[in-house]
């Protein structure tokens, strides 16, 4: 349609006269979100589409739009009046006004009656004068709703607290479906054409999956025991589940046993993707990898992670790349691989860049790797969103780990005592076939002795739980041994470099000394590293040693002892630092994980596994529901049980950080690319150019940032980018060079 003055216009393409009418528009983006949505919420979307843009028909933004750019003409405040015309009071109307409200700049805090019209609450801004748009009445037909249906359906099955996080959810989950329908439909517009769809064949991908399982050996002990374990799980792969719990030692297959078992469920159940759900960035570009080179053509993987951007994929030709980027968008994707960072921080955000992926978390499987590692203070939201997900939204979640909490107990009582969970390895008995090492106590040692003891390994892995001892250790490593060090105070580009080295110098050992026997003293590999080494990376050293932490990550570090099971005798020592003894940063997890090495002669045991979850979420208890949206809210005074619809939606999403944000990120100029990025700072980045600043980055504690302020090494810009500004305070070796007081990782 080409311009005219007298139609009202929601969008003009830029370089021509063809534009779209909000009528056009409004239908077009309601027709969408109802499609993506669950039929309980389908009239609700679809009204909400509607109603989104009716702020349009105002005279301000139709001169604005029609050339006059000084004119201020928001609009998304009326939808959110015009919704209270139509329809009663209810959970439906106002669950409409926090989305249609917040529909480009976030779903906002409600607020409260003290809210004048300037304040960004919900309250605030159902107060302001508008523009007069009420031109929309003679162009859209007003949809029903039926107020009792949605709130037979919102609340009919939960009480109390339950209420609110329901309504949360599903306030998201409706945002979710409308920002994403409004977005692609405007972007179909623009472009003249609909988004292209990534390629997916899963019956061939399950064909590929199955080639290479049946393509394995059984002709020693652990591979035969390997095929039954497995055997197990695919045995229920026709059960249906809300949850199923995959716990398997490491060294059994698991990430390929998940990807099997996924699409089984895909073919059995009819899902639309997978959604395999990584907790590092170390750890995806393995996985990747390893699905790409199996899969082949098959399927066009989705990889989202902030240290992954595809303008860097020179493998991929441009029309590939920006359908991935695009993609990375919303998540419309068969297959995607992401951190539980940026899942469960999307789940829990309240603008459109984060939560137009929600509602392409339905109709999916959704795999945890390592799902201990959810941090128990968040404990509560991600098992409540994956609750919420599988019970309304028909998907599946798979959870997969080597050291497996009481899930039963915990998804009963932090997410919704109803779903079915099923344990798709219940018979355990067959798990000490994959003890590959023994786990010993050496007690206190001095730093000397500790290097003394590595230095004597044919390869040897020292674990610390801080940076600055993996640094002192290191370096008393004597030069031109074979010695690497790992650590957040090297970049991420450096990191994955040095675990390559480490990888091809292991492989010399091996192919040249394939007994481990006299391997001369300069030929030795010596690793001194934190925890960032223990989960997800494949390397395998003689010995391992470990300081005394939490006991899942002290199995997580005998997972790299031994790792392929060809050595009839290998060792995971554990041990305290003379200088750590009584440190203040001893913490439950020492704590509880002292108790139980003294207790059991075997910590690796599922019974002593789930005896030290046990102990640790009875030492946080008081924590572990903390971060709920009802207690946040509480903790601010504007949450009462009886008004379960009034919740700060905006102030909570700021307060949702999985990851430790008293970090700050410093960026290292290391080449052309980093050398440019750096220098445009100053002048602002892209988000694609400051997720390609990731790689180049290293992480420091306040304390650390300050000591490096004060020595005028670092700069920040108003963004609060930070870069370091004398490159020989960085030893691609060693990382940030500074002496600061002892931090963790």
């Amino acid at each position: 349609m080409t311009f005219n003055e007298k139609l009202y216009i929601a969008h003009r393409r830029e370089d021509s006269e063809d534009i779209q009418t909000i009528q056009q528009h409004s239908e077009q983006t309601a027709v969408k979100a109802a499609a993506y949505a669950i039929e309980p919420m389908k009239q609700l979307v679809f009204a909400a589409g509607i109603f989104h843009d009716v702020g349009k028909y105002g005279a301000n933004f139709q001169r604005r739009i029609k050339g006059d750019q000084t004119i201020h003409a928001p609009h998304a405040l009326c939808g959110a009046q015009a919704v209270k015309r139509y329809y009663g009071k209810g959970p439906a109307r106002r669950m409409m006004q926090y989305v249609i409200a917040g529909h480009h700049a976030g779903l906002p805090d409600y607020g409260d009656k003290s809210n004048i019209p300037e304040d960004a609450t919900l309250y605030g801004t159902l107060k302001r004068d508008t523009d007069d748009y009420s031109a929309y009445e003679a162009e859209l037909a007003i949809p029903s709703v039926s107020e009792e249906v949605f709130k037979s359906f919102l609340f009919a099955d939960c009480h109390g607290n339950e209420r609110a996080e329901k309504f949360a959810f599903f306030t998201r989950y409706a945002f979710s479906c409308l920002t994403d329908a409004d977005s692609l439909d405007t972007e179909a517009f623009c472009r003249g054409l609909e988004r292209e769809k990534l390629h997916v064949d899963f019956h061939m991908c399950l064909d590929k999956v199955n080639q290479k399982l049946n393509s394995f050996q059984c002709c020693t002990p652990l591979q035969e025991t390997r095929a039954k374990l497995q055997a197990q799980a695919f045995q229920r792969a026709g059960r249906h589940a809300n949850i199923y719990l995959m716990n398997m030692p490491t060294g059994s297959g698991k990430t390929l046993c998940s990807l099997k078992f996924a699409l089984e469920r895909v073919k059995a159940a009819g899902k639309k993707r997978i959604i395999y759900i990584i907790p590092y960035n170390s750890i995806i570009d393995q996985t990747a990898a390893s699905f790409e080179n199996l899969l082949g053509d098959s399927v066009e993987i989705l990889r989202h992670q902030s240290t992954f951007v595809y303008e860097d994929a020179k493998d991929l030709d441009e029309e590939t790349r920006v359908n991935r980027i695009r993609a990375t968008e919303n998540w419309d994707a068969p297959l995607v691989i992401t951190t539980a960072v940026q899942f469960f921080q999307s789940l829990y955000a309240n603008r459109r860049s984060g939560l137009r992926k929600l509602h392409n978390m339905a109709d999916a499987v959704l795999i945890f790797d390592e799902a201990h590692l959810m941090p128990y203070e968040y404990l509560q939201p991600c098992l409540k969103g994956i609750a919420y997900i599988t019970k309304y939204l028909n998907s599946e979640a798979l959870l997969l780990t080597a050291t497996m909490p009481d899930y039963h107990t915990l998804f009963r009582k932090f997410g919704l005592e109803e779903l079915t969970l099923t344990d798709l390895i219940p018979d355990r008995k067959d798990f000490a076939v994959f003890r590959k090492c023994s786990y010993q106590q050496l007690g206190t040692l001095s730093d000397e002795a500790l290097i003394a003891m590595l230095m004597e390994q044919p390869s040897g892995l020292l674990i610390v739980n801080s940076r600055k001892a993996a640094r002192k250790l290191y370096q008393m490593i004597p030069d031109g041994w074979r010695k690497f060090h790992l650590s957040t105070w090297m970049t991420a580009l450096d990191r994955k470099d040095t675990i390559q080295r480490i990888r091809e110098a292991l492989a010399d050992v091996e192919a040249r000394y394939p007994d481990g026997a006299e391997v001369p003293p300069e030929e030795r590999v010596m690793v001194v590293s934190t925890s960032l080494v223990e989960a997800g990376v494949d390397v395998d050293f003689h010995t391992v040693f470990r300081e005394l932490t939490g006991l899942d990550s002290i199995l997580q570090s005998g997972g790299r002892c031994n790792r392929e099971g060809k050595r009839p005798d290998a060792n995971t020592y554990i041990f305290e630092r003379e200088e750590s003894v009584g440190s203040k940063h001893a913490d439950a997890r020492i704590n509880v994980t002292r108790g139980l090495i003294a207790e059991f002669d075997d910590i690796d045991t599922p019974v002593c596994i789930l005896q030290y979850y046990e102990g640790l979420y009875e030492a946080h208890k008081d924590r572990l529901d903390s971060h709920s949206i009802v207690r946040f809210g509480e903790k601010m005074e504007c949450y009462e049980p009886s008004r379960p619809m009034q919740l700060p939606f905006r102030s909570y999403t700021r307060d949702f950080k999985l990851i430790d944000n008293t970090t700050y990120a410093i960026a290292v100029a290391q080449d052309e690319v980093s050398q440019k990025l750096i220098a445009k700072i100053p002048y602002g980045l892209e988000s694609k150019e400051r997720r390609q600043l990731q790689k180049y980055s290293c992480s420091v504690t306040p304390h650390d940032f300050e000591e490096l302020l004060k020595q005028h090494l670092v700069a920040v810009d108003e963004s609060g980018l930070c870069w370091l500004t004398n490159n020989a305070n960085y030893h691609r070796d060693t990382g940030l060079q500074f002496e600061c007081e002892d931090c963790y990782t």
